[in-house]
């Protein structure tokens, strides 16, 4: 049996914001993504945001995560970026 699809809310901040022009995406994942594979597949799509790989955060369901955890359908998936005092 193949994976089945879940959709998840990704709430974007500061450089992916910017880069997605909106504050949010439906994204339809398979099955057992984990939370740093859909921050690749959002740098995929935006390449300039290459360089936040290794320092953005995870949230799900507003608690902080691993970028290992695996979401389930209808998780709010937040990507924080680092932000820059001013």
């Amino acid at each position: 049996m193949s994976k089945s699809a879940i959709t998840v809310t990704v709430k974007l901040f500061a450089a992916y914001q910017e880069a997605f022009g909106v504050s949010e995406l439906i994204l339809k994942i398979p099955s057992g993504t984990s939370v740093s594979r859909v921050c690749d597949r959002l740098i995929a799509e935006h390449p300039e945001l290459n360089q936040l790989r290794d320092v953005t955060r995870f949230g799900i369901n507003l608690i902080f995560v691993e970028p290992d955890t695996q979401l389930q359908d209808g998780d709010e998936v937040v990507l924080i970026p680092p932000v820059s005092g001013g």
